[in-house]
């Protein structure tokens, strides 16, 4: 187990990985972009389109089917678990396409830390007011342009810090346990990373 224990410097090399997939595609899988105007499309506004995107991909975004697929496009940079990775790449891709239905650029470094701290959940409030950020007041898009290098970089090692702890080790083993290589859905258990969350948190972000 121990080349799959994750540190902060692994976790931000997946973060990157899984944030370039989410915005260039994997093979057979909708980009950011695509999957955005998709849900455009099939709603009358934004609004709704963003929660029917959050309903998928509670209900059936994670089944272990479309993980264990995915594993196999998977060329990880580090050694941790390619289902840690999957649900990773599965959620940042949700969040990445909430921001460019909200009209974000999603080639910002500013815009893929927020994407990022996204990831956090609940924890994303209290991480970003650590960097004198407050939610839903300062992040209109040509402010989030704006915030210095240094305040990012402090957000993205909190975030990196957050996530090591959230999919520790114990995470691992969770994540292992409910990714059974036949059928089934990603349960409850998963949600330890709750996507619902993780959905309600990227709409308050991404404003």
């Amino acid at each position: 187990m121990t080349t799959n224990s994750l540190t902060e410097s692994k976790m931000t090399q997946v973060l990157d990985w899984a944030f370039e997939k989410a915005v260039n595609g994997l093979p057979g899988t909708e980009t950011a972009a695509e999957l955005a105007e998709s849900y455009l499309s099939k709603n009358s506004s934004v609004e709704k389109a963003i929660d029917s995107l959050i309903r998928w991909q509670n209900a059936k975004g994670a089944t272990s089917g479309f993980l264990t697929g995915l594993g196999g496009l998977i060329t990880l940079p580090v050694a941790i678990p390619t289902n840690v990775a999957s649900v990773m790449y599965v959620q940042i891709r949700m969040i990445a396409t909430i921001a460019h239905i909200r009209g974000y650029d999603l080639k910002d470094d500013q815009v893929k830390t927020f994407v990022f701290v996204c990831l956090t959940g609940q924890a994303a409030t209290d991480i970003l007011k650590q960097a004198g950020i407050k939610l839903g007041t300062a992040l209109a898009k040509e402010a989030i342009k704006k915030i210095p290098g240094e305040v990012i970089k402090a957000i993205n090692k909190a975030v990196g810090i957050r996530l090591v702890t959230k999919f520790g080790q114990k995470g691992i083993v969770n994540l292992g346990k409910a990714v059974p290589l036949v059928g089934g859905v990603i349960g409850g258990a998963v949600d330890g990373i709750s996507t619902n969350a993780i959905g309600k948190t990227s709409k308050k972000v991404f404003a």
